[in-house]
């Protein structure tokens, strides 16, 4: 009976006695799936029988978890299905409850029963969940300047409890502003796990500040340690705006353009994304014409020289130009190509230039370059060559222009002839100085006989001039005749040499650049005339055939010492050597 009692007593004070007087409540923190420790907090009492947990539902009834007697050390657990293999009771009667969930936010309650009385102590249980690092989802491909558009969504899961979104521009916080910022906060739990899900929604009315601009979101929630907040990653976005000035390029980039080239007109515009297609406007052409952002013109005149403008298709009024300058170089060489002239001739040349800028001209004759143009007033061999008139643009690359000339000479021969007795007194130097174009070709004979001398000396032709030399010991009186003949004409001088011991001046005894072949023949006739006034016709023909046989015997001296003259060099070369 005295058992019967005192359970009923216990049964009684456990289900409908207040808690004691003095203990405050106590909340115990714990992180989603750690273990949730709570001690007892009472002093266990010397007569203690045993000690006993329980929860309260929400209707405020108990439902008793745990057992433990202070003599037989034992623990039992009540079948409560969501605390199976969940619970452990230590011998100061600590509840420890693992894998925390959020279904065990509840009041527990921690009661130690004597013979006469029940003690309790409450704890509060807090379960806390972190939830995950917010991202912005559906992000808009790009956002149109002063248009209200769909940002972005941001996105926070698996909290308890729920916890808020923020969003940020630039690491500053985005307010909401009506027609600029519009923020559409929810969230959802998850009916099994209880956990929560927070969806911020972003409709923002960007302008072209916010070019490269990031915006972030964050999530601010509880823990067991209290407030936190986790961020986003960055999100920048594309901003389209409007064109609001356009430019024209020429390219390629020159610093001159010039007759012939080709050239591409590029016309660009500020906005995002940037025009496709353009206007272009052509000089003296008032229509445009439709292309892609690029016009190229193919070999250019100088009659393409003016402004180039382009503009926007739909807003003619947003234009732009660029000055284009087509730079040329006419030279006109008068005369040009292959010219023959005779000598003594007047040549007039010109090189006139017309050009964009002032040009330069320089003269070449023979790939040498001359210090003034050319100008003939009366030509002379030396005048002969390739002549080159030479124009450039230095500001303009690669313009040049150059024409030639190639001036021919030509001249029928002229003749002197001279001579020159050697100091020794052995020998006499005749000289026959020849001047044609083209060069003429030199013979010499002895008049009378009509041999010719074949062993001469001739120097180099230069500048339509050249000459041809021979050294006699004549022992008679001697006429020697020098032949010069081209394509022109054939001229012929003579000149007397008197024998080696005659003395006579060295001066020359020039006959005329116009006489020819029939200066001999004016000579004999008048010498025949002279003969027959003073002779008879017998005693004349008797004078002729001793003058022809005289001039015979002339001639084989002049070849004895011809021969001579050979074997006088080689001992001049000898006794070069020797004194060498």
């Amino acid at each position: 009976h005295k058992t019967f009692k005192i359970l009923f007593s216990l049964s009684f004070s456990l289900l409908f006695s207040p808690p004691p007087k003095g203990l405050g409540w106590y909340t115990v923190n714990s992180a989603y799936g750690d273990t949730i420790i709570m001690p007892c907090r009472l002093d266990v009492p010397q007569n203690l029988m045993f000690g006993k947990w329980k929860y309260e539902k929400p209707d405020g009834s108990p439902v008793f978890i745990a057992f433990r007697s202070s003599t037989k050390k034992s623990v039992q657990y009540d079948d409560v299905p969501e605390y199976k293999d969940r619970l452990s009771l230590s011998e100061n009667y600590t509840l420890s409850i693992s894998n925390a969930r959020i279904s065990d936010e509840k009041r527990f309650v921690c009661m130690l029963v004597t013979e006469d009385n029940v003690f309790e102590a409450p704890t509060i249980v807090k379960v806390f969940k972190q939830p995950s690092k917010p991202e912005i989802v559906s992000k808009a491909l790009f956002l149109e300047t002063e248009q209200l558009k769909k940002l972005g969504d941001c996105i926070s899961e698996d909290s308890y409890p729920d916890g808020n979104i923020t969003w940020y521009r630039n690491g500053k916080v985005l307010h909401p502003l009506e027609g600029a910022v519009v923020i559409i906060f929810k969230k959802e739990m998850d009916p099994v796990t209880q956990l929560y899900t927070m969806t911020s929604t972003l409709e923002y009315k960007t302008t072209k500040a916010d070019i490269q601009m990031p915006f972030t979101c964050s999530v601010t929630y509880y823990g067991p340690s209290g407030q936190k907040t986790v961020h986003s990653e960055q999100a920048v976005f594309d901003i389209y705006y409007p064109t609001e000035q356009v430019t024209i390029q020429v390219l390629p980039p020159k610093t001159a353009i010039k007759e012939g080239d080709n050239i591409t007109l590029k016309c660009l515009g500020n906005g995002n994304p940037p025009p496709e297609e353009f206007l272009f406007y052509l000089p003296g052409q008032p229509e445009g014409i439709r292309s892609s952002n690029t016009y190229t013109l193919t070999d250019v005149r100088r009659n393409a020289t003016g402004d180039y403008k382009c503009s926007l298709i739909d807003k003619k009024s947003t234009i732009a130009s660029a000055a284009i300058t087509v730079h040329y170089l006419d030279l006109s060489l008068n005369p040009s190509g292959e010219v023959t002239r005779q000598i003594g001739d007047a040549l007039p040349v010109s090189c006139t230039i017309s050009a964009s800028r002032n040009a330069t001209v320089v003269w070449m004759k023979d790939n040498i370059r001359l210090r003034s143009s050319p100008s003939f007033s009366s030509l002379h061999y030396q005048d002969a060559g390739n002549y080159v008139c030479e124009t450039a643009l230095q500001e303009v690359e690669g313009l040049k222009k150059r024409e030639s000339l190639t001036l021919i000479v030509e001249g029928k021969p002229q003749i002197k002839m001279t001579k020159k007795t050697d100091p020794s007194g052995l020998s006499k130097t005749i000289i026959c100085h020849v001047e044609g174009f083209p060069k003429p070709a030199i013979q010499w004979t002895i008049t009378g006989s009509g041999s010719v001398i074949n062993q001469t000396e001739e120097s180099p032709y230069i500048n339509g001039r050249y000459y041809s030399k021979i050294i006699i010991s004549p022992e008679e009186n001697v006429t020697l005749t020098c032949t010069a003949e081209n394509q022109l004409e054939r001229t012929v001088n003579s000149l007397n040499v008197s024998a080696i011991s005659i003395p006579e001046h060295d001066e020359a005894d020039e006959i005329s650049d116009e006489n020819r072949e029939k200066v001999n023949d004016q000579a004999k006739l008048i010498v025949g005339i002279v003969v027959g006034l003073l002779l008879a016709a017998l005693v004349a023909g008797v004078v002729y055939w001793l003058y022809m046989k005289k001039s015979k015997t002339a001639s084989k001296h002049v070849n004895k010492d011809l021969g001579n003259m050979e074997e006088n060099k080689k001992l001049e070369e000898n006794n070069h050597k020797t004194e060498a």
